[in-house]
């Protein structure tokens, strides 16, 4: 039985290999920072031919293009000649009358070199990207190197990466060969593919179980300042808690993480952060962060994307499920997709005692705090339908912060409702029993499904004001009912170049200040033309370096009210850094403070949902 077993399935190995699109990944001759790609085609039903790169993928929410890294594409036919083609767009290419088709050959450009000069495009955002750097590291995010043929996306896809003498390649992926100069991977379709990110770098890895499944984490840091041991005990503890957490709504049996430590000498990358797939993350994080912090990044970040293994990569609706890469068509429900599991991110740790109370409080202050830089009318079902076009793109962060506090309020709604037996996350487990990674519900239904598994119709009244609806959500009304109070209080007035002074960063190769993308300009910065891509150099003259950064944070205190002040920053265009000084009268921002904290009476009602709401416990 054992040998026909076996026989039977090298059979079905070569027949799926015969019907498979062998797709081969050349790390090994590199030329120009470029990685050549070949594409062997199964026999064409259809004369007519779109091949296409993706416009955008799951997990992202931004049109990036990734046919615009590509260069001297070129199609054959079964005879090795070439085929004439249209280029449609950066994505796109057909080709008419191409029954005979059998190959594709071109060059991919990595997204990280990108992210210097944004003047024509926006950047990848970095863990959704790719990096070359031969001898040294190969990022490949497969969306980035592999497209598809129209009607052809569920045809599987063999996967053969050429790779350097010594390098590793750290992946959730099982080589199917015994070769040290080739890995092979068959996967099943062209989704399957696109949720494979793969790391090749020389070996620095551990392998190790936690909580019944089996994890690897690979590293990539340039200077060597780091090892994958460093971050395993931290690691551990983390996917332990997380596992207990979810319990039975996560059924992975393997991770991978692959953790890419950006130096200041390679690409100059912003995007730092993870992108989920269904058994690996690829995470990008600078390499001058302290050991704590990366661990604390860790916690915080790699579970949010652990925690997307059951929302949405198990539990979605249809336009998910059958997700169009080159015209894609998103989802009403970022607000649970993002907003509840970064909601999920933060709640695990405090019911599994990774963090205080206190603590986790400071967080929900800051997300109320961060969510006002919004628009907090605009309905969350609008923005996040819409999300791809300029009118709503800049309010995609606000998934994270507003959204957050969205499945926060409906928690606690919920405990109220079920008398502290029934909380967000009993209704995400009861949805993802109902449906699952193969059943997606419709988009426009999920309310009623809430509803249905919950058999709560309040839930409706609370999705229908609040998240479909433009009534701002009243944070105070709903933590007030667990023995939380929100305090005003005024700040003096004080000099600075965002509203929220705490949203400053540092680069310590151009010894600047920096600014997240999503961070509200304070007023006398618009009033002097700042961009928020603009890197502070000086005030006034005084410098910027690690040694007097309280200096020059102290000077900016004795700031007057229409004092002449001058800004020295670096500004980005065409690629290239000038430096600009920006004049202006200063303008004070006074801010007002909103703290939350724990009452010191709260009634008996307050403390009973509150201890349930904390502990998880019912």
């Amino acid at each position: 039985m054992k040998k026909t077993a076996l026989s039977l399935g090298i059979l079905s190995a070569f027949l799926a290999n015969a019907q498979s699109i062998k797709t081969t990944i050349d790390l090994v001759n590199v030329r120009n920072d470029q990685v050549a790609v070949t594409m062997d085609f199964p026999k064409m039903k259809s004369g007519d031919v779109k091949f296409h790169f993706p416009k955008t993928v799951p997990g992202t929410y931004s049109v990036d293009d990734y046919g615009r890294f590509v260069e001297g594409i070129k199609f054959f036919d079964n005879k090795g000649k070439e085929l004439t083609f249209t280029k449609v767009s950066d994505n796109t290419y057909a080709l008419k009358n191409a029954q005979n088709l059998a190959k594709v050959t071109y060059l991919v450009n990595d997204s990280f070199d990108d992210e210097a000069d944004t003047s024509k495009h926006k950047a990848v955002f970095s863990p959704s990207g790719t990096d070359i750097e031969e001898g040294k590291v190969y990022l490949l995010n497969t969306h980035g190197f592999v497209g598809y043929i129209d009607n052809m996306q569920d045809v599987p896809y063999q996967l053969v990466i050429q790779k350097p003498t010594g390098f590793y390649g750290t992946t959730a992926l099982v080589d199917q060969d015994k070769s040290e100069s080739t890995d092979t991977f068959t996967l099943a379709n062209y989704a399957k593919l696109t949720d494979s990110p793969l790391m090749y770098t020389k070996p620095d890895y551990i392998t190790f179980n936690a909580g019944g499944m089996d994890l690897v984490l690979g590293v990539y840091s340039p200077s060597g300042k780091y090892k994958a041991a460093d971050f395993k005990e931290n690691l551990e503890k983390m996917v332990v808690a997380q596992k207990k957490f979810l319990g039975d709504m996560n059924t992975n049996k393997k991770y991978a993480i692959m953790l890419y430590l950006a130096g200041t000498d390679g690409p100059q990358i912003k995007g730092f952060g993870a992108l989920e797939h269904h058994e690996s993350t690829s995470v990008v994080l600078p390499e001058m962060m302290p050991k704590e912090a990366i661990d604390k990044a860790i916690t915080d970040v790699v579970s949010h994307e652990f925690f997307h293994t059951v929302n949405p990569l198990k539990t979605h609706s249809e336009e998910i499920h059958y997700f169009d890469y080159a015209d894609p068509k998103m989802s009403q429900h970022l607000w649970m997709y993002e907003g509840g599991t970064e909601y999920f991110a933060n709640l695990f740790q405090i019911q599994e005692g990774l963090i205080t109370k206190n603590e986790f409080l400071q967080r929900i202050n800051e997300k109320i705090t961060n969510s006002k830089n919004y628009n907090d009318t605009m309905p969350f079902t609008v923005m996040s339908k819409n999300v791809l076009k300029d009118e709503y793109k800049d309010q995609y962060r606000n998934v994270y912060e507003k959204g957050t506090l969205l499945a926060l309020c409906l928690d606690i709604e919920l405990r109220k409702l079920s008398n502290g037996e029934m909380g967000y996350r009993d209704m995400i487990r009861k949805l993802s029993q109902r449906f699952g990674e193969n059943k997606p519900f419709k988009d426009d239904k999920l309310i009623d499904e809430l509803v249905a598994v919950t058999g709560y119709p309040q839930v409706k009244d609370f999705y229908t004001q609040y998240i479909a609806g433009d009534k701002p959500t009243p944070y105070a009304q709903y933590l007030n009912m667990v023995g939380v109070e929100l305090k005003k209080q005024e700040t003096p007035p004080i000099f600075w170049f965002v509203k929220d002074p705490q949203q400053t960063g540092y680069n310590d190769k151009n010894n600047t200040f920096v600014f997240d993308e999503s961070s509200a300009l304070s007023p006398f910065a618009k009033s002097i033309g700042f961009k928020i891509t603009d890197e502070i150099v000086a005030l006034d003259g005084k410098t910027i370096n690690v040694q007097n950064i309280q200096d020059f944070i102290n000077y900016s205190k004795t700031i007057k009210e229409g004092q002449n002040v001058t800004v020295t920053v670096l500004r980005n265009s065409g690629g290239k850094s000038e430096k600009l000084d920006l004049k202006g009268k200063a303008i004070l921002d006074k801010m007002t403070i909103e703290n939350l904290q724990f009452k010191t009476n709260p009634t008996p009602a307050e403390q009973k949902l509150q201890d349930q709401w904390l502990t998880g416990k019912k």
